[in-house]
């Protein structure tokens, strides 16, 4: 069994942002389930980046029993009316399990694009860090250019231990070997197959299989034997495939180790 624990199911099926999924949207899912099932991803985290895209990854997780949802808002999305987003969500989470809400996020801090606001997405990275723990949920952190920023907030929270996953992990062995002590997971992806990402091949060999958990991101960053096209969960498998080569260790303890990590962080059964 593999989980795909950072997956936007929402924007597969759609083409317009922050617009509620219709019902034959939602049934266009099944063909993508189906098929990750197919490659032994039974599983899949379907993870928010606004307020309205939040309620699509609740509504496709009431949908399918093999989805689940995390609600949050993305650095990038972070308008002026976070706070008041922040409160509709915290009311879908006093019902999180009804709602099938396994995670806060995905929520951090990016400074790759140009007039970002860097205050705002700190305070709501802060607020979202909170709201994790309040509610006793995982924790999804999105970190783009953003090295130092990012520990600085994170070195706030690290002694309440959030169970946290640093998505798309992009940084340094320092980085990783800090967030690790903290208790927190690596976010391991497609980008670890691209040819010049010899760095993050090399933080994978490092740390210990329980240190990491896998994601597609979909339909975003895929395989490089997929560059160029749609990312989708079933590719789980094959970066559990490539993660086993790279460490010389067997497939089955490759899934069995990412899958246990995956279920702990977000407290799936």
């Amino acid at each position: 069994m593999l989980i795909d624990t950072h997956c936007h199911l929402n924007m597969m099926i759609k083409s317009d942002f922050d617009v509620l999924l219709s019902k034959n949207q939602l049934s266009a899912a099944q063909a993508i389930i189906d098929e990750a099932a197919a490659h032994e991803v039974t599983t899949i985290i379907n993870v928010g980046t606004s307020l309205v895209e939040s309620e699509n990854c609740i509504a496709l997780a009431k949908a399918f029993e093999s989805v689940y949802a995390t609600v949050g808002i993305h650095p990038n999305d972070a308008t002026e009316k976070w706070a008041d987003e922040l409160k509709k969500m915290d009311e879908l989470l006093q019902d999180k399990e009804a709602n099938k809400i396994v995670g806060i996020g995905e929520t951090g801090i990016d400074r790759h694009y140009p007039e970002y606001n860097l205050q705002r997405q700190v305070d709501a990275f802060r607020a979202q860090i909170e709201m994790a723990l309040s509610h006793n949920v995982g924790l999804v952190i999105h970190s783009r250019d953003a090295y130092d920023e990012t520990l600085r907030v994170l070195e706030e929270y690290a002694r309440h231990e959030p169970r946290a996953v640093m998505h798309c992990f992009s940084y340094d062995q320092n980085f990783a070997d800090q967030v690790i002590s903290w208790g927190f997971k690596l976010g391991i992806g497609g980008t670890l197959t691209y040819p010049k990402n010899d760095e993050l091949r090399s933080i994978v060999k490092a740390v210990k299989l329980s240190d990491m958990i896998l994601e597609t991101d979909a339909p975003f960053l895929p395989i490089q034997s997929m560059r160029g096209k749609k990312n989708a969960p079933q590719y789980i498998k094959s970066i559990a495939e490539y993660i086993a080569e790279l460490r010389m260790q067997p497939f089955a303890d490759v899934a069995l180790e990412t899958t246990h990590a995956a279920k702990t962080l977000f407290s799936l059964v």
